[in-house]
């Protein structure tokens, strides 16, 4: 076997594999500064077989790859061949290579026969149009990727089609006609009709891509890379840096006194404008300066987006067991609402709250006691974009006083301090007598103990009884009440009783 052979059937076979698994990890390459819209005919019929039909998605999916989406940049959309069309998706349905991707890799094929003049007819009539998402001031290319074969006349309607501008690319994938196809691309054949195996379209795909790219380059002054505060003007090499130069001029709609004026080189293609006003349309005007000939000026219009920031700061504060209250700054006039998200770190329960734009704060309830919190404010702006920005929040200690503290008399001068156990997670307690006369006595006890002897309280005095819960944060909050102890009289008085009753 020859090294050619041996180097076409690796390139076939790595062709075939990118086609179907294009590499991750690396970014694709891109085509810069296109516009256009580029609209698909698969030939989804009966005469494909699933193998082709897949190979052909695959394909798709790979030509697309280095093109970037949006009203600004590619539009793209696929129509089916069927017994009758049948449309995939319009131009103005998917604006990212993710939702592009994703919506290849979900195409069913529709099967029955196969009448491409009637779904180019219906490309013309109903795609090709403003309520399908076509531009009318931007490139039109159609690939019509077929096996070769249809049921019904191909030449008028396809005719009709290179007629309005439409540029016409044909990928055959058996062994059409060559004469019809040559016909019905646009011209010449050699540029934009590819004969080839189904096994074997990984190897055009770069050539297509180019020749793609070359029909939709940008012909005019357009903006790019639209931000809050700046774009990127583009335009066509009208110049060189030996035959003239360009003004740029722009300002603000309906206010010419803030007109700015740059003068750039003959060279240049591109140039970024910056340190603008948020959410304003700028009028902007290219004056190619010649030294060889009259080139008229191109304009355009730009809007600026909307000022998104995130909330630059979130305040947890009056934190409770089961409560605290959430702030954030600043307070900007184009946020609609706020939405706040929390939820237990170590859960995966999440509960929302919106919030009135005109509000900074709202307080959280019903939560746990003791418990870590997420919370993520996010700002709804009113075009519909969001920006958000988390903070971690604690609730207190779950603690309450003691309910209910009482006394047993057991002696003159001692008694059974007893209390109802706090709720919560009690540590402990500590009990403190302060004494008329004597000193004062401060226990700490377990929390499975709820009573205690004090004594030596002398007769006829009044004593200050306390009790608190310890919790691990903080203490809580203490009961107190007041021991009065009878005189020494009443005291012998109290003992004799006693023995009376002990008879």
């Amino acid at each position: 076997m020859s090294s050619t052979v041996v180097l076409l059937l690796v390139l076939r076979l790595l062709g075939g594999i990118l086609a179907q698994n294009p590499p991750r990890g690396l970014p694709p390459p891109t085509l810069p500064d296109l516009e256009g819209d580029l609209l698909f005919l698969l030939d989804s019929s009966g005469s494909i077989s699933y193998y082709e039909f897949s190979r052909v998605k695959a394909f798709i999916a790979e030509l697309l790859l280095p093109f970037t989406f949006g009203p600004r940049d590619v539009q793209t959309g696929i129509v089916h061949i069927s017994t009758t069309p049948i449309l995939e998706f319009p131009f103005d349905r998917h604006f990212s290579t993710g939702a592009i991707q994703h919506a290849i890799r979900n195409i069913q094929q529709v099967m029955g026969d196969t009448n491409t003049g009637q779904t180019i007819s219906f490309a013309k009539e109903k795609l090709f149009t403003a309520e399908a998402g076509a531009r009318p001031d931007v490139p039109k290319v159609l690939v019509w990727v077929t096996d070769g074969f249809s049921k019904d006349d191909v030449a008028k309607p396809m005719q009709l089609l290179k007629d309005m501008g439409v540029t016409v690319f044909i990928v055959s994938t058996g062994r059409g006609n060559y004469l019809e196809l040559s016909a019905a691309a646009s011209q010449p054949p050699e540029k934009h009709l590819h004969f080839v195996d189904v096994d074997d379209l990984g190897l055009i795909t770069k050539e297509l891509q180019d020749s793609i790219a070359a029909v939709i380059q940008a012909k005019r002054l357009r903006a790019t890379d639209i931000s809050a505060s700046s774009f990127r003007l583009t335009w066509p090499q009208l110049l060189m840096r030996d035959t003239g130069y360009y003004i740029l001029e722009y300002a603000p709609s309906g206010e010419p006194r803030r007109k700015v004026s740059e003068q750039l080189t003959g060279d240049h293609t591109s140039f970024v404008v910056a340190q603008l006003a948020s959410e304003t349309t700028y009028e902007v005007v290219l004056i190619p300066e010649s030294n060889e000939k009259y080139i008229p000026p191109q304009t355009t219009r730009v809007t600026t987006l909307e000022d998104v920031v995130s909330p630059a700061q979130i305040l947890i504060s009056k934190s409770k067991p089961h409560s605290f209250q959430v702030s954030w700054s600043p307070i900007l006039k184009s946020v609609a609402s706020y939405q706040v998200m929390y939820g237990p770190l170590n859960d995966n329960l999440v509960q929302l709250q919106e919030v009135d734009g005109r509000l900074n704060s709202t307080i959280l309830e019903n939560l746990l006691a003791n418990t870590s919190y997420l919370v993520t404010v996010s700002a709804i702006y009113k075009s519909g974009k969001e920006k958000a920005l988390s903070a971690k929040a604690c609730t207190r200690e779950e603690y309450t006083k003691i309910k209910r503290l009482h006394f047993q008399d057991l002696s003159p001068s001692s008694v059974k301090a007893s209390w109802d156990p706090a709720e919560g997670d009690v540590l402990g307690y500590r009990v403190r007598c302060r004494r008329q006369a004597g000193p004062s006595t401060l226990l700490s006890v377990s929390p499975q103990i709820h009573s205690v002897l004090l004594s030596n309280l002398t007769p006829g005095s009044n004593n200050k009884v306390c009790v608190k819960p310890i919790y691990r944060t903080h203490p809580g909050k203490r009961l107190c009440r007041m021991i009065h102890r009878q005189p020494a009289s009443a005291a012998r008085s109290y003992r004799h009783r006693q023995n009376l009753r002990n008879l």
